[in-house]
């Protein structure tokens, strides 16, 4: 029998887990699976888990969603097919017209994919940042408002635009909508201030600014945890897969290591407030 490494036993344990109390959607197991995806997007399938992390935040084909800053498109892959034909998608993007250089470069990538990918053209296409436009979808709009792998960059230029932004979240948000959250998550015992520019966070510190901003956390799930990763890097998380800061510098070390050790959050905006 082969052996298991250290993640691959977590992944397998928290899939088990979610198995036995959720019932998968078949929308999201066919996007998944479906040849709308790019094979380098599907490779990180091992890392991401994105169907055991789409049913435990509960996101069905009908609702209205908005991802916030989906980046070069990884989860809107499979979440703008999904809900094309009963749901609505809002990629709440960079916003355009600033003066930052990352923005005007990636952007018109983003806006290419989704007007030449078929099954992404009905993306409502919104721009959201702390600093410059903070409505990611109309007040109250929303079902579900996910965030993959990107509070750590507002939390990065500090507490304000963490704040801002969780404040966007709930707005934009039905009451009893949901808040999910993927993120690296930074051990508790190491210092939040001196590791702030890592990208990685606390758990207890998205938490407790969520619970602050008004919502309710209702569950957490193993399903993204990497045990492996102590987020101790040269170059914060980014010298892990799939970005490998360090070129080929230890490079086959960071490789079996995987990717980074992330929180995964479930909270909603109460119904009463």
């Amino acid at each position: 029998m082969k052996k298991l490494t250290s993640l691959a036993l977590c992944s397998l344990l928290a899939s088990a887990t979610l198995a036995a109390t959720t019932v998968y959607a078949a929308p999201v197991s066919e996007v998944v699976q479906s040849d709308i995806r790019s094979a380098s997007n599907k490779a990180r399938d091992e890392f991401r888990n994105p169907q055991q992390t789409l049913n435990f935040f509960g996101i069905e084909d009908t609702m209205t969603v908005v991802e916030i800053w989906p980046g070069g498109g990884w989860y809107s892959e499979i979440l703008a097919p999904m809900l094309a034909d009963k749901g609505v998608f809002y990629a709440a993007h960079f916003p355009s017209g600033t003066d930052v250089e990352y923005f005007n470069k990636n952007l018109p990538k983003y806006q290419a994919k989704l007007a030449n990918t078929k099954g992404m053209e009905k993306t409502k296409l919104t721009g959201f940042h702390p600093k410059y436009t903070t409505e990611l979808a109309p007040a109250g709009s929303a079902d579900a408002v996910l965030t993959f792998r990107n509070l750590h960059n507002f939390y990065m230029n500090g507490d304000d635009a963490l704040k801002t932004t969780l404040a966007a979240a709930f707005t934009a948000l039905k009451p009893g909508g949901i808040f999910g959250v993927v993120d690296h998550r930074l051990p508790e015992n190491l210092d939040a201030e001196q590791y702030r520019p890592s990208g990685y966070v606390k758990q207890s510190i998205v938490i407790s600014m969520a619970k602050a901003a008004g919502f309710d956390l209702v569950a957490e799930s193993a399903v993204n945890a990497n045990p492996l990763d102590n987020a101790q890097h040269e170059k914060g998380v980014w010298t892990l897969a799939p970005t490998f800061a360090l070129g080929d510098k230890d490079r086959a070390k960071y490789a079996t290591l995987g990717e980074s050790d992330r929180m995964t959050l479930k909270f909603i905006k109460p119904n009463k407030m």
